[in-house]
């Protein structure tokens, strides 16, 4: 591609001049640094040099460099491949392909995953069934089985009685959302429940049957999931059983219900409120709110807010009546009991020393609680599960920043999965750690007691630990990606790069690069530092924008990748769209580094 031609008017062409894909001079200079000065070629002893100096790859070995130079006979192209060693351009290709991501795809898991479950952050679903909006959408198995393959392990069930109540269906109670059969979700949880990770996958139920019908989801259970299905016994675990031991098997989690709930009629809300946040969605997603703001919230006199809790029919763990009418086959398989004390909100963080539960939230509960009881949901997360779901106005399926619910050590923050939206990105970029499977093991800071039993304290001020610097070189791909009228119908595109951080407010930020014009393959060669208090839970977040005078700005791709993850040196970082699906060609190229 040499010129680019576009349609001002019926008799007028605009011409652009399309520039091929060249190494920056930085590049340049390095290949000559390490090449071979009289044949200008990079040899495998070379290239090993440079991985262990410039990658920073301590371990690298001569095999691997002569193993990335093997990579490139098969392109058979004269002017890439030279026998014995690479040239600058192959050594571009190099450090701009898939071969030199800035997360290593073969680290696969290699977190500690003998601890119990409440040492990690679990990839988790909130109305898992859902294939879009909360209020009106179809209830399907294919969202299940969507974010199976993408490696979540907590899938969330509604589960109530049909019609003729001698059945059980799987929908958002009371609203107009079409239901689907139970057995129909658990068969497609059972065949793509470990198609992405072997560790347990934990099915979360919102229970709202009669014990007839408790009985009947426990054989269906039981049938379905056989020796897969771990059974808990008579034990009351005072620690959950770990990752490991628990591999390639089904968790069920779950409360009884209060009360059988028949109604299903729709409630009629003040819809406009609910709708507030779709129209605030800009075209990539609202931008994710800050922590400092949640921490500064209101404490509504430390009282648990009903309007809060409707999703949630969680009963008194004191209150046996309601255990007197659950179906004894039924309670067998509760591995993980749910449940939380009404009352105070601090009283929902009591540790019992002799057994575990698991305690749900909404986000507003949960930024409540931050106020005040930071440090005791901090130490309430060392045992003890902690799940948070989004707030009941979210009728778009748009989501919370997660990254209050980690710092204070909850393990499942549950999203939307079916939506998208810079939250979501997050959550993505979070359990892109550990091989994608699913648990990341929580940093030791919110798992120990120091030696007066105090805990890590979220509101605290902390040093800074070390700082990323980040140079943003290039990018390409778009011109293969999109139609060449997708972002401007009189030009090509004028992108800008916005990068920053997502961890605890002191490391919080967003920073952006220059704006190119009329280029396809933008060549910005700008670098930025962040410094990182927290880089245990530090998110960076990156994001290309086509940038439009006269509308909002065009997406263009974006990444979110875990700090403490990241490769030093220069890497491949590739784009994905806002659903969080890998484009074909759009890439960046950047340079991470570590002081």
């Amino acid at each position: 591609m040499s010129k680019q031609t576009y349609r001002v008017c019926f008799c007028c062409r605009r011409r652009f001049k399309l520039a091929a894909s060249e190494a920056p001079e930085e590049i340049k200079t390095l290949f000559n640094t390490y090449a071979d000065s009289n044949t200008g070629v990079m040899t495998a002893q070379n290239l090993h040099r440079f991985l262990v100096e410039q990658q920073m790859e301590e371990t690298a070995t001569a095999g691997d460099a002569m193993a990335i130079i093997d990579g490139f006979k098969e392109l058979k192209h004269p002017n890439v491949f030279i026998k014995g060693g690479l040239n600058v351009e192959a050594f571009f290709k190099y450090l701009f392909g898939d071969m030199n991501p800035a997360i290593r795809s073969d680290l696969g898991v290699h977190h500690d995953m003998t601890a119990p479950l409440s040492h990690y952050f679990i990839y988790t679903g909130h109305n898992s069934y859902l294939t879009g909006n909360q209020l009106s959408s179809d209830c399907s198995d294919i969202p299940i089985i969507h974010a199976l393959q993408r490696g979540v392990r907590v899938i969330e069930l509604d589960i109530w009685p049909n019609s003729t109540k001698d059945n059980i269906n799987v929908l958002h109670g009371r609203t107009l959302t079409t239901p689907v059969e139970l057995i129909k979700c658990l068969r497609s949880i059972k065949e793509y429940a470990f198609a992405a990770s072997d560790y347990p996958v934990v099915i979360t139920l919102e229970d709202h049957l009669t014990p007839d019908l408790q009985a009947k989801v426990s054989q269906i259970l039981t049938d379905t999931f056989g020796d897969m299905l771990f059974l808990p016994g008579s034990e009351t675990f005072q620690r959950l059983p770990s990752p490991e031991k628990l591999k390639n098997r089904i968790i069920i989690s779950t409360k009884p219900p209060k009360e059988y709930l028949e109604a299903k009629d729709v409630k009629h809300k003040d819809d406009s409120q609910r709708g507030k946040d779709s129209a605030e969605e800009e075209a990539w997603g609202k931008e994710v709110s800050n922590l400092k703001s949640h921490c500064s919230a209101d404490d509504k006199n430390n009282e648990f807010d009903e309007e809060e809790n409707e999703e949630e029919t969680d009963v008194d763990d004191a209150d046996t009546k309601s255990l007197q009418h659950v179906a004894p086959e039924y309670k067998r398989l509760i591995a993980i009991h749910a449940g939380k004390p009404k009352g105070e909100l601090k009283d929902a963080l009591k540790v019992d020393p002799e057994k575990v539960r698991r305690l749900s939230l909404s986000e507003q509960q949960l930024r409540n609680l931050a106020v005040h009881h930071g440090v005791d949901m901090v130490r309430f997360t060392q045992q003890n599960m902690l799940r948070i779901y989004p707030k009941g106005t979210r009728i778009n399926s748009s989501n919370y920043n997660p990254l209050i619910g980690w710092v204070h050590g909850a393990q499942m923050v549950a999203f939307n999965m079916q939506g998208y939206g810079r939250s979501l990105w997050l959550m993505q970029g979070m359990f892109r750690a550990n091989g994608g499977c699913g648990y990341v093991k929580k940093p030791e800071f919110l798992l120990k007691c120091g030696p007066n039993n105090e805990v890590f304290d979220p509101k605290s001020e902390l040093p800074v630990k070390k700082t990323l610097k980040v140079r943003v070189y290039m990018g390409e791909g778009w011109y293969y990606d999109f139609k060449h009228t997708h972002f401007d119908a009189y030009s090509p595109p004028d992108f800008y790069v916005r990068l920053g951080i997502a961890g605890v407010p002191c490391d919080t930020v967003m920073k952006k690069t220059k704006t190119l014009e009329d280029n396809w393959i933008p060549a910005w060669n700008e670098e930025f530092e962040f410094p990182l208090t927290v880089p245990e839970l530090a998110l960076l977040r990156i994001e290309v924008h086509e940038y439009d005078m006269s509308e909002k700005d065009d997406f263009g791709g974006q990444s979110c990748l875990p700090v403490w993850e990241l490769r030093e040196g220069i890497r491949a970082v590739a784009l994905h769209d806002r659903k969080g699906e890998k484009y074909k060609s759009v890439k960046l190229l950047m340079r991470f580094q570590f002081v």
